[in-house]
């Protein structure tokens, strides 16, 4: 005979408690307008740990906790992602050669094109994954133009600038900025390359330190972008 209380009972045999229903796996949240941000991290993450021929979009998404197709929305291929590491790092360049600079207020025109020099290598330095992404072969030897170029020809401009003031005051030679600039830049670019790449050491060098070494170099650069007597 069915009572009330065997009628309750029977429903609540028949509807799964809330306790023993399985939980679902949690994702990795994340917010669209971040999503770049966090493949451009994961990115620098693979390239520092693993190397550049290490990076791939499902390298990256698998770093980032998305899936493998999220990032075509913002980079098609693995080209342009590492487009976009060069071009995060062109700007990322620009604005510490300016934080540098303006904690020198003082210094000279020849003083604080000296200074550019020195926070190049530190910069090479202190972010080596995303230095050698920003000069690697995928990022020069590609068919379309790239946000990258603007990037890096306002990095560039910092140091044409500093020249141009250089020439202004009497400390730098007359001639076109940009050539000279293009000069200076090569000299302390190449040393960069040799203090990220470890290529300084038991060399007969003054120092193995490659900030003492900039100094030197900035300063035999100098020399070679004065005025003539």
């Amino acid at each position: 005979m069915l009572t009330l209380s065997t009628i309750k009972q029977h429903n609540n045999d028949s509807v799964p408690s809330r306790r023993s229903q399985p939980r679902l796996p949690k994702t990795k949240p994340y917010h669209h307008g971040n999503l770049r941000r966090a493949l451009l991290d994961a990115a620098l993450e693979i390239i520092a740990q693993k190397g550049l021929p290490a990076l791939t979009l499902r390298a990256a998404a698998s770093k980032a906790g998305v899936s493998h197709a999220a990032p075509k929305r913002h980079f098609p291929t693995v080209t342009d992602l590492y487009c976009g590491v060069a071009e995060d790092g062109y700007r990322r360049l620009r604005e510490y050669l300016l934080k540098r600079s303006a904690e020198q207020p003082h210094a000279t025109s020849q003083q604080s094109l000296a200074n550019l020099g020195i926070a190049y290598v530190e910069f090479a330095i202190a972010n080596r994954g995303r230095f050698s992404a920003m000069f690697d072969s995928l990022v020069i030897d590609r068919g379309t133009a790239h946000p990258l170029e603007a990037a890096a020809g306002a990095a560039f401009d910092v140091l044409v600038n500093a020249i141009s003031r250089c020439q202004d005051a009497s400390e730098v030679r007359a001639g076109p900025a940009r050539q000279l600039a293009l000069g200076a830049w090569a000299m302390v670019h190449g040393l960069a390359i040799l203090a990220v790449d470890h290529q300084l050491a038991n060399r007969g060098f003054s120092s193995e330190d490659p900030i003492v070494l900039a100094r030197e170099v900035t300063q035999q650069l100098y020399v070679g972008l004065r005025p003539s007597l």
